[in-house]
């Protein structure tokens, strides 16, 4: 499977856990402080929020400005070319939706090795040698995603279905070269 391929598939899961544009008040994203009340509320569009993106006009985001805003922010620091697509798939997601930084910590735990939050030489050579491990991989990064959720009632089934639905679309790759 090529990368873009790969890309395109990881993409579409996940702008469809993502969705359309929200401008919910109680959510701290849709603010471009970073929290309820901090700054204007924006809202978030296609996963792309007020608080991370404040600048930006939010409602008239368009899903290629957002698949190319993907591309540059989520995949290309997680390294997903370089990542098994199953493996990637699920390591996106989270960058996208917890922080690339975040993300790449729990691979690097699933791994073994320094948690800095940067994929890099290190944590891809980890990588290679435990590429037989690849369903160990998943499991151990969706154990680490899903313990770290918080205790918000209002999103937390949400967020703990689209773990479990997005690990359901990497089955799917598992066996993708």
């Amino acid at each position: 499977m090529l990368a873009t391929e790969v890309f395109a598939r990881c993409f579409a899961e996940t702008i469809g856990e993502e969705g359309g544009f929200s401008a919910d008040p109680d959510d701290p994203g849709n603010w471009t402080g970073g929290s309820v009340g901090r700054g204007a509320c924006r809202g978030t569009k296609f996963g792309i929020s007020a608080a991370a993106y404040p600048g930006l006009d939010i409602a008239s985001l368009t899903l290629e400005d957002a698949k190319a805003i993907y591309a540059r922010d989520y995949w290309a620091p997680i390294a997903g070319d370089k990542l098994p697509p199953a493996l990637a798939m699920l390591v996106f997601d989270a960058a996208v939706n917890d922080g690339v930084a975040e993300a790449s910590r729990w691979l690097q735990a699933a791994l073994g090795v320094a948690t800095d939050g940067v994929i890099g030489p290190v944590t891809l050579a980890a990588l290679e040698a435990r590429r037989k491990d690849l369903l160990g991989l998943c499991a151990r990064f969706q154990a680490a995603r899903l313990a770290a959720l918080p205790d918000d009632p209002r999103f937390l089934a949400g967020w703990r279905l689209r773990i479990c639905r997005i690990a359901l679309a990497a089955g799917g790759l598992l066996d993708a070269v």
